[in-house]
């Protein structure tokens, strides 16, 4: 059952949802399994989504889900350091702190902190134990974003929208302030963008669209451009409406700008 708390998402991602008696997260303050201290309402608060992963020990089915989230974590915060972090529980609080650093270590999971100790009240809190349950929370209000206890693989790309939507694309709005001679115009666009900069050399010159998780869905060819003004129109009817990453290499440097695509 996968459950939508927040308003806010409701006009970005469209699916079958049942609302349920809680609507916000139970903080926790501990040290985790490395001993650092962890404090959930402070990773909100600092604007974090975090990623609460609730296994069972030996659970064949709880791994699978873990790996996706892992590459999809991955993925934003190469984009937006730092925007998710992840912790992984054992639904029982018996499980000790040897076991659930050992299972995320053998299990080559690094983004999620492991945790041991009050795991089953946490559950209570979400509504119960699936194989694994996944809540994803945020905000400064701490607020449950989105959970399950029956998780499929859709459900990275569910969690990766409202992460993005949350905080990441915010985020990336100071790419469009860098101080240079390069414009991109029109932004947001619908079929055509065009590039304007100011050669000072003759300098290798190619670029790249991607989007927010880093997958390149436009790119050039490589070619010698000479000094003076260079104007390049880039045709983007092949991508979806939303956010991207345009990166402009000239010699090998790269500059960035946010582009939006609005049909």
């Amino acid at each position: 059952m996968k459950t939508i708390y927040s308003l806010l998402f409701i006009s970005l991602i469209s699916f079958s949802f049942s609302t349920t008696s809680f609507a916000q997260a139970m903080d926790f303050q501990a040290d985790d399994c490395n001993g650092n201290p962890q404090h959930l309402f402070a990773d909100l608060d600092a604007g974090q989504a975090v990623v609460l992963f609730y296994y069972m020990p030996s659970c064949g089915a709880c791994l699978p889900p873990a790996q996706k989230i892992q590459a999809m974590a991955d993925n934003i915060n190469e984009n937006c350091p730092g925007m998710v972090k992840g912790y992984a529980y054992s639904y029982q609080n018996s499980t000790t702190c040897s076991y659930t650093a050992g299972w995320v270590t053998s299990n080559n999971l690094p983004f999620f902190v492991p945790m041991a100790g009050n795991g089953e009240e946490q559950l209570a809190n979400y509504g119960g134990f699936g194989m694994p349950t996944v809540v994803l929370v945020g905000g400064t209000n701490h607020d449950i974003l989105w959970s399950t206890q029956n998780f499929v693989t859709s459900d990275t790309t569910t969690m990766r929208d409202i992460i993005l939507n949350m905080s990441c694309v915010a985020g990336l709005n100071d790419l469009n302030n860098t101080k240079s001679s390069l414009t991109v115009y029109p932004n947001p666009s619908n079929v055509v963008v065009t590039l304007n900069f100011t050669n000072e050399n003759v300098s290798d010159f190619s670029y790249t669209i991607s989007d927010l998780l880093g997958n390149i869905v436009v790119s050039s060819n490589t070619e010698s451009v000479e000094k003076g003004i260079i104007e390049r129109n880039v045709n983007t009817t092949s991508l979806a409406n939303g956010n991207y990453l345009l990166n402009i290499s000239l010699n090998g440097s790269i500059e960035t700008r946010k582009i939006s695509i609005i049909r």
